[in-house]
């Protein structure tokens, strides 16, 4: 089932950091991912059935960045 989640990330700052955050979700196979510099919002449309929101969260942390 898809689900969509958006969630609040602290130490994002320029386009690096959004393709960082937006490639490392897109490797789980997430369907979306879109990174809001401006609102250090981070938009996803995943698969429940094949990743977890905890991993969701964990992959951003590996990545340098704060899910607050």
């Amino acid at each position: 089932m898809m689900k969509e989640l958006t969630l609040k990330v602290e130490g994002m700052s320029c386009q690096h950091c959004k393709k960082n955050i937006e490639h490392a979700l897109q490797e789980l196979g997430v369907k979306k991912a879109e990174v809001t510099l401006e609102t250090h919002m981070v938009n996803i449309t995943y698969d429940e059935s094949k990743v977890s929101q905890q991993k969701l969260e964990e992959t951003i942390a590996e990545q340098g960045y704060q899910v607050v």
